[in-house]
């Protein structure tokens, strides 16, 4: 990772006797993307609001560019800040809202004019200067607010779940819009977001938080196919759990069902013959019926199947154990039948233990 522009260190909230962040660390490299996904009351806005200034944390320090800035007010840090409501002025048109900072900052006429012309290209937004916020769409207005909180050139960027309120479609391109700014801007900048799509679409590094704790911090990649806890592998993605009898440690063979299987060496971590084990298999590494270069095949029968347009979705009972795995709707063959026998395939390489 290059320079760090960004420390959290140590930092701990407490609000009287419940402790909502818990001892969180962060190194964030200049121009990086980072985001902090979890699921409600995890603990991420609070941690953002303390790099923010809007909380004080009660433990640790932040710093910001190589300056301590734990005991700054916000306007003292020069952060950017989003939030989910676009929180934008109604009775100011969309060139003064964006020039709002930059007028309290003191600058002067001609370069805020300058500066919100800039702004009002980079959005896509020319033309739309004299309007109003009621005169705009949702995603408009959100992206007037990112505009804003651009202007005034700040050196962090934090957005506060700003995708939220917005539907599917327009979620999904304003997403990308807003990664495609930052990454021209080359701005540091958190995102929380409790929904996993954005995390692993927008992100050069995610931090997946879970009762005031860092779970887990690694690229998209690295998050979705090697997650290190329990709650990590159930959060991000869709997850199959299957129960497996460990065999033989020294061969790391386990038995699901009637079949045994070899793990990866080192995964059992200590556990000995006769313990049960939970192993995760993502969907996607699951196919109906057998399949060259894939090591495993189980008996089972499908006990339902969801049609979703470009995917089926199928459910196979295993005994004791049940997967779901998704396949490509083709016009040519009609979807599988619940009730009917059939076998599923898998590498063996593509089982995770959780522990």
């Amino acid at each position: 990772m290059s320079e760090t522009f960004l420390s959290i260190q140590g930092v701990r909230k407490a609000f009287g006797q419940t402790t909502v962040v818990k001892d969180f660390n962060l190194e964030v490299a200049r121009g990086e993307f980072v985001s902090f996904l979890g699921p409600s009351g995890c603990g991420k806005t609070t941690m953002l609001r303390m790099v923010a200034g809007f909380e004080e944390p009660t433990a640790g320090r932040i710093m910001i560019g190589g300056k301590d800035v734990t005991n700054l007010k916000p306007n003292q840090r020069n952060i950017g800040m989003v939030f989910q409501a676009y929180a934008l002025f109604p009775n100011l048109t969309v060139s003064q809202n964006i020039g709002f900072g930059l007028k309290v900052a003191g600058a002067s006429k001609a370069e805020i004019t300058d500066r919100v012309k800039e702004m009002l290209s980079i959005i896509k937004l020319e033309g739309f200067g004299d309007r109003y916020p009621y005169q705009l769409s949702g995603g408009q207005q959100q992206r007037v607010a990112l505009a804003r909180a651009l202007a005034p050139k700040p050196k962090i960027l934090l957005l506060d779940e700003p995708l939220s309120a917005l539907d599917a479609k327009v979620r999904i391109s304003l997403r990308e819009e807003i990664r495609a700014i930052q990454k021209k801007l080359d701005i540091t900048t958190i995102f929380v977001t409790h929904d996993q799509e954005e995390a692993l679409s927008m992100s050069d590094r995610i931090v997946v938080m879970y009762d005031g704790k860092a779970e887990q911090v690694g690229t998209p990649f690295e998050i979705y196919n090697r997650p290190s806890t329990k709650f990590v592998a159930n959060f991000v993605g869709t997850l199959n759990v299957l129960d497996g009898t460990v065999v033989d440690p020294a061969t790391a063979t386990v038995r699901i069902n009637d079949r045994d299987i070899s793990l990866k060496k080192g995964q059992l971590n200590g556990a000995k013959a006769g313990d049960v084990l939970s192993l995760a298999l993502r969907p996607e590494a699951i196919v109906l019926g057998k399949q060259d270069g894939r090591d495993t095949n189980l008996g089972g029968q499908i006990s339902d199947v969801s049609f979703l347009g470009s995917v089926i979705r199928v459910r196979v009972g295993l005994g004791k154990n049940a997967v779901s795995l998704d396949t490509f709707n083709s016009p040519a063959s009609p979807p599988p039948v619940v009730g009917e026998r059939t076998e599923i395939s898998f590498s063996s390489d593509d089982l995770l233990v959780l522990h």
